[in-house]
């Protein structure tokens, strides 16, 4: 068989895996090619850690209670070896994991699914709590002063809250002092206790798609005007952001018996599930395996390819892997047919990801500002003949300088997205800046113009291309599109006709004949 026979076999074969598998995905698992037709899911792991002591072990997990933005419409547990059970008491839900004998690192997973209400306007219900003593002796005047204070200058129990906060953020000498005994957040419960405002502490979890390895952090909850309000004692994020309250009250996230170091982590997913799907999905599993969502139609089959199947937190990590075969596609394209130069091959794709972090705007000035000012420091580097791996090490310690910069600059002016800047990859952004320091050096400016030109410009339609909702649903529900991207490369790499930008050196025959 010809060479250019095998070839073509290899480009179908793969269209053909790719399309079937996209297919199957489609017809058996459920799985809608666009996302207007899905409820929006988070997928919450717990991932719980700890040291036993060779000896029986008991340990309970707080989970959360119903709440009115969240609906948990499925949980599953992996905890091989251990004997599970659900308490629940007073609407307070437990997991109690139990083992005879176990010694060494043990490691449990808690993983629940949460559907987003569709009724926003759903309050949440009314809470009662036992009023924390009231301060004494030199603890008393301070808060007292304090309340005055803040008294004067707020509206109503609500805005006494916020401005209770705001003194926290800026302590004086009678904040100060409060703050010596205890935390924020529980010197505030007891004010606006003591304000005769309802109030406690609540454990939440921010919930941000891919975010892992994240903690619990402690917000106030208060009742004012007939109406529960969530306030971040630090104020740094508004209860407008999607959150899960995970522990109500005073009670120990973690209960440890025979073991000890018990740490807790979370990763979380935000997703779109068929609607027939989200609501079928109420069983509680619990299994040696942490199997993922679970399918609106069974078990995953051998055929049905989904990322779902690991782990949240490698569920979080291929979310973003997923979307670099379609800018490596793009740049493909761009460079094979349209004929585009780039600084790099796959530098635009990075570029992207980053961009992705960040956002398009400030990732380009951004990206603008580093490499022209790492330009200018290269040049003085190139008048001392230096080799290569200390020119190029010079170049990694001036971008990180030129970094860390920026971001000073960036907080002192009051702009927080100069702080993204960080997510640039450093090593990609010295061998760019080599380049076309080097490249300046043979072909002069016009050169590093066009190439950088190219790059970002590539790299900003990456960002477009990835970015999109229904690409990034596309590629992390249907892993099929892979094979039709290897074969779509394929195609490109074996193209040796013209390039779309070469087209512009026969326009002269064009004038020539008219």
């Amino acid at each position: 068989m010809r060479l250019n026979s095998r070839f073509s076999l290899l480009v179908i074969f793969l269209l053909v895996i790719g399309t079937s598998l996209i297919v199957y995905r489609y017809s058996v698992a459920g799985i809608p090619f666009t996302p207007g037709q899905t409820h929006t899911v988070w997928s919450v792991e717990a991932k719980v850690s700890f040291t036993a002591d060779d000896a029986p072990v008991n340990l309970s997990l707080a989970l959360p209670a119903a709440q009115p933005s969240l609906t948990r419409i499925a949980e599953r547990t992996a905890s091989p070896g251990f004997g599970l059970r659900f308490d629940e008491d007073n609407s307070k839900r437990r997991a109690e994991w139990s083992i005879r004998q176990a010694s060494g690192l043990q490691t449990l997973y808690y993983v629940a699914d949460f559907q987003v209400a569709n009724n926003s306007a759903y309050a949440a219900p009314l809470f009662s709590v036992t009023p924390p003593p009231r301060f004494l002796g030199p603890l008393k005047n301070s808060a007292k002063a304090l309340l005055e204070r803040i008294h004067q200058t707020s509206a109503n129990d609500l805005s006494l809250a916020y401005a209770l906060i705001a003194e926290f953020q800026t302590p004086q000498q009678d904040v100060q002092f409060l703050l010596q005994g205890a935390p924020a957040s529980q010197r505030i419960v007891e004010l606006l206790s003591q304000a005769d405002i309802p109030a406690r502490t609540v454990k939440v979890l921010l919930l941000e798609d891919g975010a892992r390895r994240q903690s619990l952090q402690t917000w106030v909850q208060l009742i004012a005007d007939e109406q529960v309000h969530l306030l971040d004692p630090k104020g740094e994020h508004k209860a407008t952001q999607p959150l899960l309250i995970w522990e109500q009250g005073d009670k120990s996230v973690i209960d440890l018996i025979g073991g000890h170091g018990a740490k807790i982590g979370f990763s979380m997913l935000k997703q779109r599930m068929p609607i027939s799907g989200a609501s079928a999905n109420s069983a509680v599993l619990n299994g040696t395996v942490l199997n993922g969502p679970p399918s609106a139609h069974g078990n995953d089959g051998l055929l049905n390819l989904s990322i779902h199947s690991l782990p949240l937190n490698d569920q979080s990590v291929f979310k973003g892997i997923l979307l670099v075969p379609v800018g490596v596609l793009l740049v493909v394209i761009m460079r094979t047919l349209v004929g585009l130069s780039t600084s790099g091959t796959f530098m635009p794709v990075l570029i992207a990801l980053a961009f992705m972090q960040t956002s398009l705007l400030t990732g380009v000035v951004g990206f603008l500002l580093i490499v022209g000012v790492g330009l200018l420091i290269r040049s003085y580097f190139s008048r001392h003949n230096l080799l290569l791996v200390a020119r190029i090490s010079l170049v990694i310690i001036s971008v990180v300088l030129i970094l860390a910069l920026f971001s000073v600059i960036s907080y002192r002016m009051g702009l927080s997205e100069g702080l993204k800047l960080t997510l640039f990859p450093m090593i990609i952004l010295s061998w760019t800046i080599e380049r076309m320091s080097i490249l300046w050096e043979e072909e002069g400016h016009k050169a590093v113009l066009t190439q950088g030109g190219g790059s970002l410009l590539v790299a900003i339609l990456s960002y477009l291309v990835m970015s999109n909702e229904w690409v990034r649903h596309l590629t992390f529900n249907f892993l099929g599109l892979q094979f039709i991207f290897m074969a779509l490369v394929l195609m490109c790499g074996s193209y040796t006709g013209y390039r779309l930008l070469e087209l512009r050196r026969f326009g002269v025959f064009r004038s020539s004949e008219t």
